[in-house]
């Protein structure tokens, strides 16, 4: 790694760098192409290393590699390159996979037919000292070989339903392959060197391992859209449904139970989404590097045979249409979902509102009667309150006539003082009831 810590302006004064400065410089020779002679032969492994897979793997390479007297791995460093013997290894960790390349030397031809199997000697050593890293998506068996004379036909090496074979646009070279696993479980691919350089050759067969190797990523969208059609399209009938059913519906306990249905319709639609958001933009990011590594290589038609990137628009375009049209009726029926809730949420509070406007109309209504009958309740009050007040004061009168105190007859004493006290109790009973009305004591 490129350790920048300053930079002379040209008067020995020192500029400070970005602190990320250093990563981007090397960033652009992370990956440089290796020099390759031929012949060759290439075994490539992409496995799955996500989650505690890619320590793990880490740890091994470690071990493999100390054992082998070389320098262990940096933490920062995501690229490894280590010769053994006539065999060569790079390793390389992504994101999500990590690539294990192993060049090995080019066995001879047994009559017309290439040995497309692991040789027994590799088998044994060293790759059984290097466990498994997880579960392998990639298993490419390249040979790079001079041409001869025409002696070698792709077409007798592969099946002829599916082989497809191009020449590079300089001329330097002719690659095949029908994107078949063989019985050991390789897909195999044949580069016919007719004046490559070693730094060509490299450059090539990095392009075409790449190639293949962001192929079958790219796919692995596939059987996602897959498994998330049939939900979808369940979510897309019964929103037709929930949507018809609000047509007919103006109850509003049915509304409340549509808007829950919908409710549930959108969380499921959310959760397929989000566990498929990273799967769908890989394989968009995937296919993406595809076109451009063919398009890197630059292709010639060979024959009648169809080329690389006819064959995969052929085969992988229908694929990758699938994801994204997966992917827009997953945004699409979020929007329709969104909306038929809020046009239905929209009804359950109008509902509402006209409830709560017709309990308050009934509460002012029951207010009102409360009132009038606590009018009457006063009145009548004040009457018998008033009624045995002025008995009262009748026996007083009396007493005080009898005992010859009062002068006045009783009886218009007694009928004197009605108004007075009538008035007196009215007042009385008004004023607390105000002193109530207001709160205060």
């Amino acid at each position: 790694m490129t350790a920048v810590v300053s930079i002379g302006n040209g008067d020995g004064a020192r500029l400070s760098p970005h602190p990320l400065r250093a990563a981007i410089l090397d960033e652009v020779h992370a990956r440089p192409f290796t020099p390759i002679e031929t012949p060759r032969r290439i075994l490539h492994f992409a496995f799955d290393t996500t989650g505690e897979r890619a320590l793990a793997d880490r740890t091994a390479l470690n071990n493999f590699v100390s054992r082998c007297g070389g320098a262990p791995l940096k933490p920062s460093d995501k690229q490894l390159r280590v010769a053994l013997n006539r065999t060569v290894l790079r390793w390389e960790q992504h994101s999500e996979f990590t690539t294990y390349t192993w060049e090995l030397p080019s066995e001879e031809l047994t009559g017309d037919a290439l040995p497309f199997h692991p040789p027994a000697s590799w088998l044994a050593a060293p790759m059984a000292a290097l466990p498994q890293p997880g579960p392998v998506l990639v298993a490419l068996d390249l040979h790079l070989l001079a041409a001869d004379g025409g002696r070698l036909l792709p077409e007798d090496l592969f099946d002829r339903g599916s082989l497809a074979v191009a020449e590079t646009a300089d001329g330097k070279a002719i690659f095949a392959s029908d994107f078949q696993a063989d019985s050991a479980g390789f897909v195999r691919i044949l580069v016919i060197d007719h004046g490559l350089g070693t730094g060509e050759a490299g450059a090539l067969v990095q392009r075409i391992i790449e190639l293949e190797t962001y192929r079958m990523l790219a796919l692995l969208g596939l059987p996602e859209a897959q498994r998330l059609s049939p939900a979808i399209g369940r979510i897309e009938r019964r929103l037709s449904e929930v949507t018809e059913e609000m047509r007919r519906t103006a109850d509003l306990v049915d509304n409340h139970r549509l808007l829950d249905d919908l409710t549930a319709l959108a969380a499921e639609l959310e959760a397929g989404a989000a566990a498929s958001l990273f799967r769908f933009g890989a394989s968009r990011a995937y296919n993406e590097i595809v076109q451009l590594r063919l398009q890197t290589i630059g292709e010639r038609k060979v024959g009648r045979l169809p080329t690389w990137s006819s064959f995969l628009a052929r085969r992988m375009a229908p694929a990758m249409r699938t994801c994204i049209t997966t992917e827009e009726r997953q945004e699409n029926l979020s929007r329709k979902l969104a909306r038929a809730a809020n046009l239905l949420r929209t009804r359950v509070d109008v509902e509402v509102e006209q409830q709560n406007r017709d309990l308050l109309k009934s509460m002012n209504e029951r207010t009102r009667l409360q009132l009038r009958l606590q009018t009457t309740v006063e009145g009548l009050s004040v009457a018998a309150i008033s009624y045995y007040v002025v008995a009262l004061f009748g026996y007083l009168v009396k007493a005080a006539h009898d005992a010859g105190v009062l002068r006045m007859e009783p009886s218009y004493a007694t009928a004197a003082f009605v108004p007075i006290t009538m008035v007196g109790i009215w007042w009385m009973v008004r004023r607390i009831r105000r002193r109530h009305i207001s709160g205060t004591d």
